[in-house]
C-alpha cells in the first residue's frame, strides 16, 4: 500500500513559492521643480512610486498633496495654476514616503501674447497636419502646403495668411476660417476631423486668428530642449497605466508644460502604447520606448511591461567585468535569466571566427579542450589578438566603412595605398582618435598621403558631411538636407552648418594623372536653401567653434569629433565593435543612432564608451573586455525566460559567418588556396583591398560593394542562392577534390571513423556524437566505397548549418 501524506503537507509542496510583498523604495515627483510665468502658464504633476521588486506605479491620484502657500497656487487635480506672484513648496506623500518640490510664480497677473511658433505650430504637429502624408508633402495636399514637420515656420505663416487672402483665414469671424472648419470637421476635409471644436488645440488657433494672425517678433524665445517624465517605468502587467508630463525649456530661461501640445508615439505599441493625452497603457510582455515630439525636439523614455504578478528571484552570478554587471542589471529589470556558459569547444570555434576569421586547427583544438588551465580562455584571447589575421579582419571592416573601391576617379593604386595605410594604423594599434584626426584633416597627394583618398572617393561636400556623420558618429542625417529630421533632433540648420566644415576642400591633379592633390582652399561656403544665407560651421550636437581666417575647417572638426567632447564618437565605435561579436548592436543598426532608435542598454553603451575613452581609445583593450565577459561566452541555447529575447544579450546569438571569412574558412579546412585579381596566389578573401574586386561566391554571400557608408551593404541573411551554390556550385565540390585532405588523412594511417572524427573537429570544432557515429558507420561497412563515403561526409559537413554559422 502506498503511504499517504497528510493533505496539508501535500498542499504546501504543491503551492508556488511566494516572495515577500514588495515595499515602496522611493517616491518620485515630476518635474522636480515648478516655475510658472504669466496667467497662461500651468504645470501638470506626475507622482511615481518605485517598489523594492523594481516595479513602478503611477500614484498621482492616490498620493496626499500639501501646498504651504496656497495663496499663490491653485490646484485642479494634477494641474497647478498661478494665482499670485510668490514662492511655495508642494509636499507629496504616499505610503510613508514623501517628496517636496519648490514652486515659483512670477507675472501671475500678466498675460502672454499668443505666438505662432510657440503655440500654433505645435498644433499642426500634434494634429498631424504637417506630416509627409498630409500638407507636409512635397507638393502639399489639396492645394495647401505646410513645411514638413515645421522646418520653415515663416513660410508656413505666409502660406496660411497671405497665399489665399480671405479663404484660409477669416479675421471677421475666426470660426468661419477654412483653417478652423476643416480641422474640426465642419466642412469636408480629406484628412478628416483632426480635433473637437471645444478642444484646446482649436482654441489656440481661434485665439491666434482673433488676435489678427500676428507674426512672432524677431527676438521671440525659442525652444532649446524638452524633457519627458518619468524617464523610466516598469509596469506590472496588461492594463497598468502611467501618465507622462512634458516640460519645454526656452532660450530666455523660462519653462512651459507642453504635455497637451506634444505629439506622442511608441516604438512598440504591443508592449506599451500612449494616447494623445500622454497616458501610457501596458500591453504584452516586452520593452518599449515612448517618445514625445515638440517643436524640433524628440525625447524618449523606457517602459518595460512584465506579466501580471510574475514571480522572479535573481540567481547568484559572478561577473567577470563591468559588461556582465550592466547586462545583468537590465536582465533583472526584464525578469530574464541568462543562458549558461558555453562549452570549451563552442568557445574556441566562436572566438577563432570572431577574432581571426578562421577555425582552430585540430592540434589547437585538442590542446585547448584538454588543457586544465583555468585561465586558458583569457590566454587564448590574448594569443589571437596578437595574430596578423586579427588585424586583417578589422582592416577589412574599416575598408567597408571607408568605402575603399576603385572607380573612374579613384585608381586601384590609390586604393591599395589607402589600404596599406590602414593596415599600418591597426597593426600598430594606433589610438583611434589619432587615426581619425589624421584621416579627416589630411592634405596632400592621394599617393603620397593615402588617407586623403577619403575626400577623393566622395567629392560632393554634402555627401562627405553625411558620410562623416554616419561613419564616425553613427548618425544618418540625410533627412535633414530637405527638412527637419522627423524622428531625431537634427534640423536643416544643423545639416548645413555641419556641411560647411567641408566647403573649402580643394582638389587639383598631381604629376601623375592618376593622383589628386587634396588641399584647403581657404574659401567657399554652403548656402542654406531656405534662408539663402551662408551656413556657419557648428559641430553636430555641439557648439560653434572659433575658426581663424584661412584655418582648415576640417582640422577644427577633427579635433572635436575624435575627442571626449564628442560623446557620439566613442559610443559609435564601441557599438560597432560590440555588433561584431553579437551580430546585433546595443544600438541597431549601428549607423542609425537617433532618439527614436535608442540603445537597448543605455548604461552599457555609455560605460563601454567611457572605458574606451579612458583607455586612450585602445581598440584591442575594448575587444578583450568583450571577449572575456560571461556575456560573450554564453551559450546560444535559450532557457524558458530568455526564449524570445533578441536585444538584451541573455544568450549568445547564432550568426551566419561573413562572406570573406566563410570563403577563407572553406579554403582553410579543404587545404586549398584562392586566386584573386591583383593579389598573389593564396591571398585570403579578407585581404582584398579594392571593393571592386570580387568573386561569385563573395557576391552571393553578401560581401559589401563599398559603394555607400551604410552598414546595410553587408548582407548576412541566408538565401536560397547561397544554399544552392554550396551544394551544386564549384566552390565546395572542387575544393574537396583539389585540397587532397582525405588522401592526406588516409596516408597518416587513420581508419575511416578516425578520419570522420578529424573532419568533425576541423569543420565544427567538436567530435561526433555516438548517435552520429552510428548513423555514419554503414558508409564504411565491408564492400562499400569508403572514399566516396568520406567525401560525402566532408561535403555534408561543409553544407551543414552548424558549419556555416558562428554559435
Amino acid at each position: 500500500m502506498i503511504a499517504r501524506m497528510p493533505i496539508f503537507i501535500v498542499t504546501l509542496l504543491l503551492a508556488p513559492t511566494l516572495l515577500p510583498a514588495a515595499e515602496i523604495a522611493e517616491l518620485r515627483v515630476f518635474p522636480p521643480e515648478v516655475s510658472l510665468q504669466t496667467s497662461r502658464d500651468r504645470q501638470s504633476i506626475v507622482v511615481q512610486a518605485l517598489y523594492s521588486d523594481g516595479l513602478t506605479r503611477d500614484v498621482t491620484d492616490k498620493a496626499e498633496w500639501a501646498i504651504d502657500n496656497a495663496g499663490c497656487i491653485r490646484r485642479d487635480g494634477h494641474l497647478l495654476y498661478p494665482v499670485a506672484d510668490g514662492e511655495a513648496k508642494l509636499k507629496i506623500a504616499f505610503e510613508g514616503k514623501s517628496q517636496t518640490i519648490p514652486i515659483k510664480v512670477t507675472k501671475a497677473s500678466e498675460g502672454r501674447p499668443i505666438s505662432f511658433k510657440l503655440d500654433v505650430m505645435p498644433v499642426f504637429m500634434k494634429a498631424g497636419c504637417n506630416t509627409g502624408s498630409c500638407h507636409g508633402a512635397a507638393r502639399g495636399k489639396d492645394g495647401f502646403m505646410l513645411s514638413l514637420f515645421g522646418y520653415d515656420p515663416d513660410g508656413d505663416h505666409f502660406r496660411i495668411t497671405r497665399e489665399q487672402p480671405g479663404r484660409r483665414i477669416d479675421l471677421a469671424v475666426p470660426e468661419r476660417s477654412l483653417l478652423v472648419e476643416k480641422a474640426v470637421g465642419a466642412v469636408p476635409h480629406t484628412g478628416g476631423k483632426r480635433y473637437e471644436p471645444e478642444s484646446e488645440l482649436n482654441q489656440i488657433v481661434l485665439e491666434w486668428i482673433s488676435s489678427g494672425t500676428p507674426k512672432d517678433p524677431a527676438d521671440q524665445a525659442t525652444c532649446t530642449s524638452i524633457e519627458l517624465y518619468p524617464r523610466q517605468a516598469v509596469l506590472d502587467g496588461e492594463g497598468e497605466t502611467q501618465q507622462v508630463t512634458v516640460l519645454a525649456r526656452y532660450s530666455d530661461g523660462t519653462t512651459r508644460d507642453v504635455t497637451s501640445l506634444a505629439a506622442f508615439f511608441s516604438n512598440n505599441e504591443t508592449s506599451a502604447d500612449i494616447d494623445d493625452t500622454g497616458l501610457v497603457s501596458a500591453g504584452a510582455r516586452g520593452e518599449a520606448y515612448i517618445f514625445a515630439r515638440f517643436d524640433v525636439h524628440t525625447v524618449g523614455s523606457q517602459y518595460i511591461t512584465l506579466p501580471k504578478g510574475l514571480q522572479y528571484e535573481q540567481r547568484p552570478f559572478e561577473p567577470v567585468n563591468y559588461i556582465d554587471e550592466l547586462v545583468a542589471a537590465k536582465l533583472n529589470k526584464l525578469r530574464i535569466h541568462p543562458s549558461e556558459k558555453c562549452s570549451d569547444s563552442e568557445f574556441i570555434r566562436r572566438v577563432y571566427i570572431d577574432l581571426v576569421g578562421l577555425l582552430p586547427t585540430h592540434a589547437e583544438f585538442e590542446e585547448f579542450v584538454n588543457s586544465p588551465d583555468p585561465d586558458k580562455r583569457a590566454k587564448k584571447i590574448d594569443e589571437l589578438l596578437s595574430r596578423k589575421e586579427f588585424t586583417e579582419i578589422w582592416v577589412s571592416k574599416w575598408a567597408e566603412w571607408l568605402m575603399m573601391r576603385s572607380n573612374n576617379q579613384v585608381s586601384n593604386k590609390s586604393i591599395v595605398l589607402y589600404y596599406q595605410w590602414l593596415v599600418e594604423q591597426i597593426s600598430n594599434n594606433v589610438p583611434l582618435d589619432v587615426m581619425v584626426k589624421d584621416l579627416l584633416s589630411s592634405s596632400g597627394g592621394t599617393f603620397s598621403v593615402p588617407q586623403t583618398n577619403f575626400y577623393e572617393i566622395e567629392r560632393d561636400q554634402l555627401k562627405v558631411a553625411e558620410n562623416v556623420a554616419q561613419i564616425f558618429m553613427g548618425m544618418r542625417i540625410q533627412c535633414a538636407q530637405c527638412h527637419n529630421h522627423p524622428f531625431d533632433r537634427w534640423t536643416q540648420d544643423d545639416y548645413y552648418n555641419f556641411a560647411s566644415f567641408f566647403s573649402q576642400i580643394g582638389r587639383k591633379r598631381g604629376e601623375d594623372y592618376r593622383e589628386q592633390i587634396i588641399y584647403n582652399r581657404g574659401g567657399g561656403e554652403v548656402k542654406h536653401p531656405v534662408t539663402g544665407q551662408n551656413a556657419v560651421p557648428v559641430f553636430l550636437g555641439g557648439g560653434k567653434p572659433e575658426i581663424k581666417g584661412g584655418q582648415d575647417r576640417r582640422e577644427v572638426l577633427a579635433n572635436w569629433l575624435a575627442s571626449p567632447d564628442n560623446p557620439y564618437f566613442a559610443e559609435n565605435f564601441a557599438n560597432r565593435v560590440w555588433h561584431h561579436f553579437f551580430g546585433v548592436g546595443v544600438v541597431d543598426p549601428v549607423d542609425d543612432v537617433r532618439v527614436s532608435n535608442p540603445p537597448s542598454n543605455p548604461e552599457l553603451l555609455e560605460t563601454l564608451a567611457r572605458k574606451f575613452t579612458e583607455s586612450n581609445y585602445d581598440f584591442k583593450g575594448l575587444v578583450r573586455d568583450i571577449c572575456l565577459s560571461n556575456t560573450y561566452q554564453r551559450s546560444t541555447q535559450r532557457n524558458e525566460s530568455n526564449m524570445t529575447d533578441e536585444r538584451n544579450f541573455a544568450h549568445q546569438t547564432i550568426r551566419r559567418i561573413k562572406a570573406e571569412s566563410m570563403l577563407d574558412i572553406i579554403s582553410q579546412v579543404t587545404n586549398t588556396k584562392d586566386d584573386f585579381a591583383k593579389l598573389p596566389p593564396g591571398a585570403r578573401a579578407v585581404q582584398i583591398a579594392d571593393g571592386a574586386t570580387s568573386t561569385y561566391f563573395l557576391t552571393t554571400f553578401g560581401r559589401a560593394k563599398r559603394e555607400t557608408a551604410c552598414s546595410c551593404e553587408v548582407q548576412m541573411e541566408p538565401t536560397l542562392s547561397q544554399a544552392l551554390h554550396l551544394m551544386n556550385g564549384d566552390t565546395v565540390n572542387n575544393k574537396i577534390r583539389q585540397g587532397g585532405l582525405l588522401k592526406q588523412l588516409k596516408d597518416e594511417g587513420l581508419d575511416p571513423m578516425q578520419i570522420v572524427e578529424r573532419l568533425y573537429v576541423t569543420c565544427l570544432a567538436r567530435k561526433p556524437t555516438e548517435e552520429e557515429k552510428a548513423s555514419l558507420a554503414p558508409l564504411f561497412a565491408e564492400g562499400s566505397n569508403v572514399d566516396q563515403g568520406l567525401e560525402d561526409v566532408f561535403w555534408a559537413l561543409l553544407n551543414s548549418r552548424e558549419f556555416l554559422f558562428n554559435h
